[in-house]
């Protein structure tokens, strides 16, 4: 008897809180989303990670045997300068020579990159005034950028998803719902053509040490605005019409951006994910203050009314209507307590 009793008030418990317990198993699983892709990560990275160690050890002692006049500290000391440099964009390297990192159309696509949140860290403002208007472009330059991006996207979301999905249901009439998902596959399949596929190959032929894979990879990189830095675009030495390529990269990055985010919208607005992610939030409750207020103003306006009607009205009615005052008040009273 006992147990049946507390297993019906735990089944109670949790039908409940539902939404909590949803909640707390959404936690769990992102982190061990998180473990599962530390795991990975570090299983598959570490030995080329160590590998990579080797051979750099092995080539500098190979290094100080060929040039012993060169002490290991100087070395040192050049090979600390000569990547503090590379970390702002600045090769050493000959063949690099006639890239500059900050005139027009590079600095149009690293300011394209900060507002975007992208990011890739190839290149940095090195002086102090640079980073310190940094610092203002970007944090006026964000909010900016989501505003510009939102109403960007809610514009053309009448006219790429809910114009087409709502004429298709009134003309065809086919079930919503089944056209709401039709309808997203087929914008991503579209979104995924035009700007995955398609520029994959295209940067794979522009770029000379890029493959396929890697070009994709930079693609996904970019939209997602992960932006690693690791391939970056118009970077070689011998890249031909390197400002018009440098200008054509950020309106591709732009306009993706807008596409990918038109269509996490369309994803967003299906009725399915609708509901998933209603599994997860806090039901949204009227307060008693609220309605204790709605109830007293709907009460004041039927005391006026009746009071004004009171003046004029019979004996026999001024009583039928004193008793609906009463009943109202009563009513009144019950739903407070």
């Amino acid at each position: 008897m006992l147990q049946s009793v507390s297993s019906c008030s735990c089944v109670r418990l949790i039908q409940n809180h539902k939404s909590t317990w949803y909640f707390v198993c959404l936690v769990l699983s992102y982190i061990l989303y998180l473990i599962l892709g530390a795991v990975v990560f570090s299983s598959v990275e570490l030995p080329y990670e160590a590998a990579l160690r080797q051979d750099l050890m092995t080539t500098k002692k190979q290094f100080l045997r060929d040039n012993e006049c060169i002490t290991e500290e100087s070395l040192e000391r050049f090979l600390k300068e000569a990547l503090d440099a590379s970390n702002y964009g600045v090769s050493i390297l000959n063949n690099t020579a006639t890239n500059w990192n900050w005139d027009f159309t590079s600095a149009l696509f690293f300011a394209s990159t900060v507002l975007s949140t992208t990011g890739y860290g190839h290149t940095a403002p090195l002086s102090k005034g640079g980073k310190a208007f940094c610092i203002i472009y970007s944090a006026f330059g964000i909010p900016f950028t989501l505003l510009f991006f939102t109403a960007v996207v809610q514009r053309i979301m009448i006219y790429s998803t809910r114009k087409p999905i709502l004429y298709i249901h009134t003309h065809w009439g086919l079930s919503e719902p089944l056209v709401a998902i039709v309808h997203s596959c087929v914008l991503a399949s579209l979104a995924i053509s035009c700007f995955f596929l398609i520029p994959a190959a295209i940067f794979s032929s522009l770029e000379d040490n890029w493959n396929y894979l890697e070009s994709f990879y930079f693609c996904f990189i970019s939209l997602s605005t992960i932006g690693l830095g690791d391939y970056v675009p118009g970077e070689a030495d011998n890249q031909r019409f390197r400002e018009f390529y440098k200008l054509a990269i950020t309106l591709y990055l732009i306009l993706g951006l807008i596409v990918m985010l038109v269509v996490l919208e369309t994803f967003c607005e299906l009725q399915q994910l609708k509901k998933l992610r209603k599994m997860f939030y806090l039901k949204k409750e009227k307060t008693r203050d609220c309605l204790a207020i709605l109830e007293h103003d709907h009460l004041s306006f039927t005391s006026y009314v009746l009071n004004k009607e009171q003046k004029h009205a019979p004996a026999a009615s001024r009583w039928r209507q004193s008793l609906l005052h009463v009943k109202s008040a009563t009513i009144h009273v019950y739903s407070h307590e």
